[in-house]
């Protein structure tokens, strides 16, 4: 069980990710939300808004059984970080159907999401049964068009973490300047500061004020002394 590793001494986090929608017993929820150091983010896969293209990729739990368990996670606890794949232009795929994944991106408010074009591998169930019949530029208009909803939300999501002091495991220098640290918080996402205000070293834990974020990044300085 998850929360034999979690209370191992000496170990800060630990991160359970990737699950298969249909495989997440209730004890696990629970384990996830509510032990301090099993980090409160899962990444949910979700490949497609669209039952029947869903069952063409034998991801066997539909787009209703999908909300369902986001909202059983969010009811266990409501800060959860939440982040999804998704395959765009998969066989078949219509417009109506690409709409449905639309649709659930824009509803569910996934903190991030990997979005791919589908491409067909050899040797695989989908190159033997089903044609890779939709068109380049079709695949990259919707790619586009999800990446720009996720992008939006991406960033509104992390503005909720302004004036806030969160964990952050540190990791090493920013990749953009040796002068910036940079590190993970809890729900994984990327955090950067002035190493120059701040002194830590790789694997340290340090409590920081979000001061700004992007989609991507939140920005951070010493939390100020009351």
């Amino acid at each position: 069980m998850i929360t034999a590793v979690a209370d191992v001494p000496g170990i800060e986090r630990v991160r359970f990710t990737s699950p298969h929608p249909k495989d997440f017993p209730l004890p696990l929820l629970e384990a996830v939300a509510s032990h301090p150091r099993i980090c409160k983010q899962i990444h949910l896969p979700l490949q497609s808004g669209s039952d029947r293209m869903l069952g063409l990729m034998n991801r066997t739990y539909t787009n209703k059984e999908y909300r369902v368990l986001v909202d059983r996670i969010r009811t266990l606890r409501s800060d959860i970080v939440l982040s999804t794949d998704i395959i765009c232009g998969f066989c078949g795929e219509s417009d109506a159907e690409f709409a449905e994944t639309y649709r659930l991106v824009e509803e569910t408010r996934f903190h991030s999401a990997f979005i791919f074009k589908y491409s067909e591998r050899k040797n695989t169930v989908a190159a033997r049964k089903f044609p890779d019949d939709i068109s380049e530029p079709v695949k990259t208009e919707r790619v586009t068009r999800l990446f720009d909803l996720q992008r939006g939300i991406s960033y509104e999501r992390n503005r909720e973490y302004l004036k806030t002091t969160v964990p952050v495991l540190v990791e090493g220098d920013s990749k953009r300047s040796t002068a910036q640290g940079m590190g993970k918080s809890d729900g994984n996402i990327t955090v950067i500061w002035d190493k120059r205000a701040i002194s830590s070293q790789p694997g340290d834990m340090v409590s920081l004020a979000i001061y700004d974020a992007s989609s991507t990044t939140l920005y951070a300085e010493r939390p100020q002394v009351s």
